[in-house]
């Protein structure tokens, strides 16, 4: 495996961690006694961060308890901002779909507060996920749009965060020269300023350039200061786990493989303990790795398969291929011809798919223009500053008439591409683009409507009325995740409903804060549907947890509540929701209610049947018929 991709630590004001268990109870001592909403919003970002190296899924459950008091108490600051630390929680958890959601959210709270440094590191993120799924192009383009505001904020910090971002960027598109040239600039920085947490962080892109360019032992001394800096300055396990993992890749190319051995362990234990999905990935891969540089083939298979699945699960699409060749070369070597060209013809289809020369074009002309902007802006200071010097003031006319030219040869090449790019696009790749941007602006007008509730709620102090319009919002977002899978996913006339109904729980939990008593599972396998399926169908899951949530689980009470799909036969399907609740459920779904009627009429809409069984828990069952889609 090339690299890990990092976690997302950076630009964060409590990155380090010192003693988080005690830390922890500190903190939580402090939230039980504090009144203020805004204090309380303060000390859950605290908890937030400080479990953040140690245990994601615990931040994870902070950072959704402050989403929950931000939206109770109307705080429009403080809500963007829990968006994007659950966000990122997310994404080092490997959801990189409910990832995206809140990074979306977080970024029109900050548009809408005028917050620029949030937008600009909420940015970064949306860029790790872009790079995560081998989308390059949108990734450089988040990269360098931080990089801008950064500048603009004049933010040296969030300066060399972004040059290092970029570098990373730059990596993997394979222009290697070019990363480390931004990495060293990050690094210059940071030495300048004394800006120890994030040299961490750039050191480790300038070795990955380096390892690319295949001078390891200038990548093995920078992963050693990075390491070092790590352990000094006690930024915590996650991060320990990623440069671990670095110093492997560089012992690995040195040839080193027993040390190698030993920083890959060190990475995998400490990612197993903490719930690290990414470093439990990337070191997984690294020992097969090894093991299979080693001639210990059958050592190295079954890290190598685990790896895979960690990947095709992920949709982790750079480092599938490489892991698909070491599994063909391992297959090989066992004289298993038949798996080894199995997992050859995977590695060439894959390869196809991601790579793409008009990809490359187009990132070398963001580049580019980021360049050319940079030059414009220096040289208008430049003529600013010496006023009335008439020579100056020529050289700058020429210097834009030249730059001018440049903008306008650039134009003509771009429009010349773009001409070539439409005469050889089918027709079909044409309703594609124009069918995935139809479902994203729905559902950011479905995201639009949704704000509108929430803000609306805020103002009224009706509980009754307040309750009433929370569950009108949760409704409109269970037809804009619909729209998020759509324009997201290959398939753009279904929807892979097991993943629908994970992100549906962890809204519908957000909004109840009850995430830290109450889990949704997904017993079931994947499974497609088709849009005018899915959102009937997710409106009733959507109503039928809501009604678990306010009445199988009083008082505080803990609990599960467990979602199944099944498909029956050719046309035939079964969806099942069972709580271990107190059963109370019953009277909510069969109410006079606004809820129950809308479950009546959608259960009539799917031509299915509802019935349900009280029995200390309860559980609803609906049956339906349809055809599946393609």
């Amino acid at each position: 495996m090339k690299k890990l991709m990092l976690t997302l630590s950076f630009l964060s004001p409590f990155a380090l961690v010192f003693s988080q268990g005690n830390a922890l109870d500190s903190l939580e001592q402090r939230l039980a006694t504090e009144q203020s909403s805004t204090q309380r919003l303060e000390i859950l970002s605290q908890l937030t961060n400080t479990a953040f190296g140690a245990d994601f899924a615990k931040a994870l459950g902070y950072a959704r308890r402050g989403v929950a008091l931000a939206m109770q108490s109307g705080d429009k600051e403080w809500l963007p901002k829990f968006e994007e630390m659950q966000g990122r929680m997310h994404a080092n958890l490997g959801q990189l779909d409910s990832a995206s959601l809140f990074f979306d959210k977080a970024m029109k709270g900050y548009e809408a507060t005028g917050n620029q440094k949030g937008k600009a590191t909420t940015l970064f993120k949306i860029a790790w996920v872009y790079q995560s799924k081998g989308e390059l192009e949108p990734a450089m383009k988040a990269n360098l749009d931080a990089l801008r505001i950064m500048e603009g904020l004049g933010d040296q910090e969030g300066i060399a965060s972004a040059l290092g971002r970029v570098s990373d960027a730059l990596y993997s598109q394979g222009k290697a020269q070019d990363a480390l040239d931004y990495a060293r600039q990050g690094i210059a920085i940071c030495k300048k300023n004394g800006f120890k947490n994030e040299e961490v962080n750039v050191l480790q892109s300038a070795a990955y350039a380096c390892m690319a360019l295949g001078d390891f032992e200038q990548a093995l001394m920078y992963s050693n200061q990075s390491i070092s800096m790590v352990r000094q300055l006690g930024m915590g396990q996650s991060i320990l786990a990623d440069h671990h993992n670095t110093r492997g890749n560089a012992l690995k190319r040195l040839g080193r493989y027993q040390e190698a051995l030993a920083d890959y362990n060190a990475c995998l234990d400490i990612s197993t303990k903490i719930n690290y999905a990414g470093g439990t990935t990337a070191s997984t891969a690294n020992l097969g790795e090894v093991n299979l540089l080693m001639g210990n083939y059958a050592a190295a298979l079954p890290y190598q398969l685990k790896t895979i699945e960690f990947q095709e699960k992920g949709g982790d699409l750079p480092n599938l291929v490489e892991n698909y060749v070491h599994a063909s070369n391992i297959y090989e070597q066992l004289h298993d011809y038949k798996s080894a060209l199995l997992y050859q013809r995977k590695a060439l289809k894959m390869r196809d798919s991601t790579v793409s020369i008009q990809s490359d074009a187009a990132i070398s002309d963001l580049r580019m223009q980021y360049e050319t902007e940079k030059k414009e802006t220096t040289i208008a200071a430049q003529t600013v500053q010496i006023g009335q010097q008439r020579t100056v003031q020529w050289l700058s006319i020429g210097m834009a008439a030249l730059l001018g030219l440049l903008a306008f040869s650039f134009y003509k090449n771009g429009a010349a591409r773009k001409k070539a790019n439409e005469l050889l696009t089918a027709k079909n790749a044409e309703n594609e683009l124009l069918l995935k941007e139809i479902h994203h602006r729905v559902k950011n007008n479905l995201e639009v409507v949704s704000s509108l509730l929430a803000l609306q709620s805020a103002q009224v102090d009706d509980p009754n009325v307040k309750v009433a319009m929370q569950e009108g919002q949760n409704r409109v977002q269970s037809i804009g995740i619909v729209h998020q899978k759509l324009y997201l996913g290959e398939n753009l006339a279904a929807v892979e409903m097991r993943d629908y109904f994970l992100n549906l729980g962890d809204s519908i939990l957000d909004s109840f804060g009850a995430d830290d008593r109450v889990t949704i599972e997904c017993a079931m396998s994947q499974l497609e549907l088709d849009i005018d399926t899915a959102v009937p169908l997710g409106l009733i899951v959507n109503e039928l947890l809501t009604n678990a949530l306010k009445y199988a689980f009083p008082n505080g009470r803990k609990g599960r509540i467990e979602i199944k799909l099944e498909q029956k036969d050719a046309d035939a399907f079964s969806l099942q929701i069972a709580d271990d609740g107190v059963g109370k459920i019953a009277e909510a779904v069969q109410g006079t209610g606004f809820g129950g009627k809308l479950v009546a009429l959608l259960t009539r809409q799917l031509g299915g049947e509802l019935r349900e069984e009280v029995n200390g828990g309860t559980v609803v069952h609906f049956d339906f018929k349809m055809k599946k889609s393609a």
